[in-house]
């Protein structure tokens, strides 16, 4: 057994973040100013894009996204029914009803013939959920939003390297999301980014996110002097702040090369347990780019003589971290509450949310690290 516990999502702090975290320290502005925006410049230009407004979360990110969209009371938003609570918060807390649809069995990602079944009359938007990192079939979801007029927003909190047929995910829909959360593959401990096709609705954003004052509100103590601000909007305290905008600049750096230890490591782990009698995630499907967010596992009781819930527990007592992603919605109790939603009727979400389990995947891991998480698999099967 390992002597020291490997921790699940470890992210990768380096001394060049440390040495930003100080300079923004000594500066004396530490809220939002300068990084943000160099921050915000440098991830539109990754990207691909030209509009992108730092928050401190991609819980803000979508939400924002759903007010600059339109949504509001009396308004649906389709969305996954395998996701983190975020994506149907964000929803419930722009006034409008989230609509589940099921996932597909083996990517677990939603498909424009499951939305399409759910299209109403109020129905306003479709959020979709690059998971795992995976891209969504995004021709087939584009052409239908296009079709029925509906906004389409991209949770892409997994997603930040990924790309569909060349482009970067994130870019297809009105909106794309990005979480900078520590468990994250680009990390600010806490953060993300809103990215729109529309100046005038990053714009909106940017307003929105800072109590509705004005766009340039942030320079208000400024060395050019004290400067009025008007509030716009009635808004919210959702800014990102130049302190954790200095590490997002320095890990935006360095996201080619963790990407490529993160796509070493997924492949190792998926060729070294293709003999296990669990559920492996599927290759990449051709023409993407998987950002390789996450390893998911499936213990199924019936062939692995053991459940999902006892792995997790085994590993744990060998000293390694592991994670549930995620629990389908519907299981929840407080939108059981709101919108009577029963698990059996999402049966493909149901089923993975019971049997799935993530591994310790970051470019910190070792070789060792590796062997240890597939050998406590393996004795672990039949136990």
């Amino acid at each position: 057994m390992r002597s020291d516990y490997l921790v699940y999502g470890e992210p990768v702090i380096g001394e060049d973040e440390v040495a930003a975290v100080e300079n923004v320290m000594r500066s004396g502005w530490l809220g939002t100013g300068p990084k943000v925006f160099e921050f915000e410049k440098t991830f539109a230009e990754y990207k691909q894009t030209e509009h992108a407004v730092a928050v401190n979360s991609c819980t803000a990110a979508l939400h924002l996204s759903m007010l600059a969209s339109g949504v509001g009371p009396g308004d649906e938003v389709i969305t996954t029914a395998m996701t983190f609570c975020a994506s149907v918060n964000a929803i419930i807390h722009s006034g409008a009803t989230p609509v589940l649809v099921d996932v597909n069995p083996t990517t677990q990602n939603i498909e424009a013939l499951s939305i399409a079944q759910a299209i109403t009359p109020r129905t306003k938007a479709i959020l979709l959920v690059h998971y795992a990192g995976r891209p969504c079939d995004l021709d087939s979801l584009v052409s239908l939003a296009e079709k029925h007029n509906l906004k389409l927003i991209e949770d892409c909190a997994h997603a930040v390297e990924a790309t569909y047929k060349g482009r970067p995910v994130g870019t297809f829909g009105d909106f794309g999301c990005f979480s900078f959360y520590v468990t994250k593959n680009l990390t600010t401990v806490e953060g993300g980014m809103v990215i729109s096709k529309l100046e005038k609705d990053a714009a909106r954003i940017k307003i929105l996110a800072l109590h509705g004052m004005s766009r340039d509100a942030w320079r208000r103590y400024s060395d050019q002097g004290y400067r009025h601000y008007k509030v716009c909007e009635v808004g919210f305290k959702y800014n990102m702040t130049d302190l954790v905008a200095a590490i997002g600049i320095h890990q935006l750096r360095d996201i080619e090369k963790n990407w490529k230890k993160r796509s070493q490591l997924w492949t190792r782990y998926r060729d070294e347990m293709s003999s296990f009698p669990i559920g492996l995630p599927p290759l990449p499907e051709p023409d993407t780019r998987h950002a390789f967010h996450l390893f998911t596992i499936r213990i199924d009781p019936g062939q692995c003589g053991i459940s999902r819930d006892s792995m997790m527990d085994a590993l744990n007592k060998r000293n390694i971290g592991v994670g549930v992603h995620y629990l389908s919605i519907p299981e929840h109790p407080a939108y059981q509450q709101l919108f009577n939603w029963k698990p059996a009727e999402y049966p493909n979400a149901y089923r993975y949310g019971q049997e799935t389990m993530s591994l310790p995947l970051s470019p910190r891991l070792t070789e060792r690290d590796v062997d240890d998480v597939v050998s406590a698999i393996a004795s672990s099967i039949g136990s």
